[in-house]
């Protein structure tokens, strides 16, 4: 088992940069993929990045590219979002993937966090 805790989350002006961050413990193994997506209200879940914990490749959805900065430090992943807009409120979630592999296909993703509430309004 994989335990995912996500923090970082909060209430932000637009234009505001916030960095989000997953701590990974228990059966983490030597290499996972830990990804981010995000759920906003009314829409579906959507993929947001995706990183190899240990030799840090890194994928981002395409659509997201450009404000989105996925990083880690051992089994903490982080992601910092810049210029942050309204449609960027959304619950943000961290989950995991045991093994070499990196995938934005959040149904491979066995493990999920909890979730952080960015809200961002003036």
């Amino acid at each position: 088992q994989v335990r995912l805790v996500e923090s970082g989350g909060g209430s932000v002006q637009p234009g505001g940069s916030l960095r989000l961050s997953c701590a990974a413990s228990g059966s983490t193994g030597s290499d996972m993929a830990i990804g981010w997506f995000r759920q906003a209200p009314g829409k579906e879940r959507e993929a947001i990045s995706c990183i190899q914990t240990y030799a840090g490749k890194k994928d981002y959805a395409d659509s997201l590219k450009g404000r989105f900065t996925i990083s880690r430090d051992k089994n903490t992943v982080h992601l910092k979002i810049v210029n942050l807009k309204p449609e960027d409120t959304a619950i943000y979630y961290c989950a995991a993937l045991s093994g070499p592999i990196l995938t934005l296909k959040e149904e491979l993703y066995p493990y999920w966090g909890q979730g952080t509430q960015v809200t961002i309004s003036s």
